[in-house]
């Protein structure tokens, strides 16, 4: 029995591609099969894996494409002396850096990470190099890469040993493959280094792709537990009320969902499909709010065709935003800008005594015309845009900000 059929047989932490054991602790997480690293702890636990041989002049660049974001998709991709601690992920301890694909942060020997560049998820390839180094005073300039395109830089302590290629994971399912051969080439075209750009809108990118305005399915598009979803970063509020998506490719089912949803909403289900939701469907015209059942609504959309979804705020709304999941902020209130007309606020249903939910109005169009409303309450932290896909070849092309005021 040779080394790699050792690793496919039972879980290990990795460092220079053999397993390790300390006297001390005996550490599981990760299976290596040739570039491929999947992880196979108990979710409490890191898994951490080390290359053989540092950064250098001559190989000063690696990548790593995320195969499968698993349950939280906490992967880490970076630098780290030779003796790190399996159990730490990249960039928690002095003399390592890491850019996290869970959350977009950059780790500098720090187990508090600052903000730096979009988040990744599945078919992302995420670089790492050394652009240059400072004999005197022992430091680094590291750069990060997403896609090929380069994130950002900084400077980084070097210890004796040198800087290791390292990647850790910290949830089930996670799948990765490590590239320790890669070449980069930075992009002479200031235009192409912004193709994600876009990416700073959304908050969550579920077996989605973004490339620019452009959202892309990638997902497997096999059973209903396959939904790609993107939500936004910020909820519709009286400044940011209304967004649309024009269907660019229908894919083989146009299984396009449209709408709002609650930010903690569940990766696998359709907007509209859970409670704290509502979305107009294009495949089949209906509209679902909270249920798997939906109710006729409107015409079915195809190529084209954009679809419309915005709120009509109650008089003197006044909306505490949540900030970041990962890096909370003091809530801010925003003035309200758009009110609903008298006569609505007439046909309102009075909340009952003891209730204090605020309630909303959510509008659909269509190409421009008002496809109908339906009223909800509005869940702590808002409403966010939320796009569903769920079948191959869909793209849709976002605009979150088509009004003003």
């Amino acid at each position: 029995m040779d080394d790699l059929d050792v690793l496919q047989d039972s879980p290990v932490n990795l460092r220079n591609g053999v397993p390790e054991v300390d006297q001390e602790e005996i550490l599981t997480g990760l299976f290596k099969d040739g570039e491929t690293l999947r992880y196979r702890g108990n979710a409490e636990e890191v898994g951490c894996y080390v290359a053989a041989v540092p950064l250098s002049k001559e190989n000063g660049y690696f990548e790593v494409t995320i195969v499968d974001s698993g349950v939280r998709g906490a992967i880490a991709v970076g630098l780290v002396p030779q003796s790190y601690r399996l159990d730490h992920q990249p960039g928690w301890l002095p003399h390592s850096v890491a850019y996290h694909a869970d959350n977009g942060k950059l780790y500098n020997g720090n187990p508090v990470g600052q903000r730096f560049g979009p988040k990744c998820s599945r078919g992302d390839r995420i670089g790492c190099g050394i652009r240059s180094e400072n004999i005197e005073t022992r430091a680094a300039s590291v750069f990060f890469t997403k896609n090929g395109a380069e994130v950002g830089s900084v400077e980084v302590g070097v210890s004796g040993e040198g800087l290791f290629p390292a990647v850790g994971m910290h949830s089930l399912g996670e799948e990765v493959r490590v590239d320790l051969g890669a070449e980069w080439v930075p992009e002479e075209d200031d235009s192409a280094m912004m193709v994600d750009g876009h990416e700073e809108d959304w908050s969550r990118l579920i077996d989605i792709r973004v490339s620019g305005a452009l959202l892309e399915y990638v997902g497997k598009g096999k059973s209903i537990m396959d939904v790609g979803l993107a939500q936004a970063r910020a909820p519709l509020s009286t400044h940011r009320h209304y967004y649309e998506v024009e269907i660019m490719d229908a894919g083989e089912k146009c299984y396009i969902a449209l709408g709002l949803a609650r930010q903690d909403y569940p990766k696998n289900r359709h907007p509209g499909w859970s409670r704290g939701s509502v979305a107009y469907h294009a495949d089949d015209g209906k509209l679902f709010q909270g249920s798997g059942v939906g109710d006729a609504f409107g015409p079915r959309c195809f190529k084209g065709d954009i679809m419309g979804c915005g709120i009509m705020f109650p008089r003197d709304f006044i909306l505490q935003e949540e900030g970041d999941r990962d890096d909370p902020e003091p809530a801010v209130s925003v003035q309200n800008l758009l009110y609903l007309n008298e006569e609505e606020e007439e046909d309102e249903e009075e909340a009952e005594p003891g209730q204090n939910v605020p309630r909303v109005t959510v509008f659909f169009t269509r190409n421009g015309k008002l496809m109908g409303r339906r009223e909800m309450a509005l869940p702590p932290g808002g409403l966010y845009p939320t796009v569903g896909m769920l079948s191959s070849g869909e793209k849709v092309k976002v605009d979150l900000h088509p009004l003003s005021g």
